[in-house]
């Protein structure tokens, strides 16, 4: 297959400047949380994966469709659902649970409209991220997707709208 087009010009730096401090403080505000809350260990169960993924898209592209809120705080929730869900049923972690929580969670996010490609890894956490993680049950919807899904939202929110630049301001639409 040969590729016609052409790599797009590197983004301004104030745009550059913008998504760090964004991402920056929106997981690190996470990861605060989860040390005030007495949840952080070596693996800081407050902090998942998938927010980082969720910070590249809600402080690197805030107008990005994926980005929008009803996408950030709905797709994780959905997934999360999804994911917990899938490991009750198959009771342990295996190629089959986490292929089956992936697929369903992406499937529940084109339903309900919330796509979130950081969701399918919140799906995936549910089934792959250890005793820790299986003892929450549905708890893991709450704390740490939903909490974690409203601290990057509140962040972004500020942030993005700090900006002059009209083409940052966030979000686009809410539902």
């Amino acid at each position: 297959m040969k590729a016609t087009g052409e790599c797009p010009p590197r983004k301004p730096i104030s745009k550059i400047i913008w998504s760090w401090i964004g991402a920056f403080l929106g997981i690190h505000l996470i990861a605060t949380l989860g040390q005030y809350f007495e949840l952080v260990s070596i693996d800081n169960l407050f902090l998942i994966g998938s927010f980082g993924a969720s910070a590249v898209l809600v402080y690197g592209a805030p107008m990005a469709e994926f980005s929008q809120p009803r996408n950030l705080v709905g797709g994780h929730l959905v997934s999360a659902v999804v994911g917990v869900t899938v490991f009750m049923l198959f009771e342990e972690p295996s190629i089959l649970a986490s292929s089956t929580s992936v697929s369903l969670a992406i499937a529940a996010m084109h339903f309900t409209r919330t796509l979130h490609p950081p969701g399918g890894a919140t799906a995936l956490i549910a089934v792959i991220g250890g005793d820790k993680v299986h003892s929450l049950g549905y708890e893991y919807v709450l704390s740490p997707v939903l909490v974690g899904a409203l601290v990057m939202l509140l962040v972004a929110l500020l942030v993005n709208n700090l900006s002059t630049n009209p083409k940052r301001h966030y979000p686009v639409y809410w539902l």
